[in-house]
């Protein structure tokens, strides 16, 4: 017989069960305690992705009785472009397990297999920063920019290449200045023409609506204004711990000539740098892209993202990114239809395009 104080010592075992409502501050707090956790691992998710979408979600948590050990967000998709999938997280660029050991991980990936399975779905994709699973094909199509913001404005603005900025330098010779806003409307305007420029589907107005509701203050929009006074670009980000994200931006043809993108991003990272945030995640581009060139030439390294693969009624991994020929020919058509009809149309598109 064991003596009585190592049993009081025995770990509870681990387990594996569905989010139920009454597990978000616990979610939460875990999120934010956890060092592989993102933004878009908190529970607020699960409710845009929900009444916005209408995408059921299945989340997993693991945990050692009352202590969470893991979690997994989870959304299920049906496209007709892509298929149907189960995904860790639609919409966001990052996502997969985040876990505080490594027990957790191997768990709830397993328990999302056999949802999947249960599911019928085709494939399960998880869209990790690091690798997890060796064996599951993978996906390193994009890659994230992330770099420290120092504590001195100045030196910031320094640390940007000559080239960029000087863009940022003559933005503010332009007499560009920025704004936070209490609302998406002059963000939503300059996202839906851009989206329109550049072939692509935009999401409805109410998402980011959504988005500053349920996520308050750490979901901020900031708009550049020209000389006269014209919103001319604009930009959506995420907060997180000592992170800023830029995450959906937008603007009008005339920015580039005035430097308002270069100038939007500087005055974002001045923000957060008076704020005390200490790292600006540029987010996620596809490699040999225009968005790829731009964040470099603000001297930020690119890290390869991995997107895990669980095949399971398909036969190699979906490419629901602008290479393949589908997803060209379908921007080249959207690009000619006015932009009212897009704006109208679009958002049933878009839902699955997450």
């Amino acid at each position: 017989m064991k003596p009585i104080d190592a049993d009081l010592r025995a770990e509870p075992a681990l387990a594996v069960r569905a989010f139920e409502p009454g597990d978000a501050v616990r979610w939460d707090a875990f999120v934010d305690g956890c060092a592989e956790a993102t933004f878009f691992h908190r529970s607020g998710w699960r409710a845009v992705i929900e009444s916005v979408f209408g995408h059921r979600t299945h989340y997993l948590l693991a945990a050692r009785g009352e202590r969470i050990v893991g979690v997994l967000p989870l959304a299920e998709v049906r496209s007709l472009l892509f298929g149907h999938a189960l995904s860790s997280l639609p919409f966001a660029v990052y996502g997969g397990a985040a876990v505080s050991e490594p027990q957790a991980r191997a768990a709830l990936h397993e328990a999302a297999v056999e949802l999947a399975a249960r599911l019928g779905v085709q494939h399960l994709e998880l869209r990790n920063r690091q690798p997890t699973e060796p064996d599951w094909p993978r996906q390193e199509l994009y890659v994230t920019f992330r770099k420290a913001i120092v504590p001195e404005v100045e030196a910031n603005l320094l640390a940007i290449p000559r080239k960029q900025r000087a863009m940022v330098r003559k933005g503010i010779q332009r007499g560009l200045t920025s704004e936070i806003d209490a609302n998406v409307d002059r963000f939503f305007d300059l996202y839906a023409d851009n989206q329109h420029r550049h072939g692509t589907p935009p999401y409805p107005k109410r998402y980011f609506e959504a988005l500053r509701r349920v996520f308050g203050d750490a979901c901020e929009v900031l708009t550049v204004l020209d000389a006269a006074g014209r919103p001319v670009s604009g930009v959506l980000s995420f907060y997180f711990r000592d992170e800023v994200l830029p995450y959906y931006a937008g603007d009008v043809e005339a920015a580039r000539e005035l430097a308002a993108n270069d100038f939007k991003y500087w005055e974002l990272m001045r923000r957060a740098c008076e704020r005390g945030v200490r790292v600006f995640d540029y987010g996620r581009s596809k490699r040999d892209s225009g968005s790829f060139d731009f964040k470099k030439n603000w001297g930020f390294a690119p890290e390869p993202l991995h997107y895990e693969y669980r095949l399971l009624r398909r036969e190699s991994i979906p490419q629901n990114n602008p290479a393949n020929p589908k997803y060209r020919a379908f921007i080249s058509l959207w690009r000619r239809l006015p932009r009212p009809v897009a704006n109208a149309i679009g958002p049933a598109i878009a839902r699955s395009l997450g």
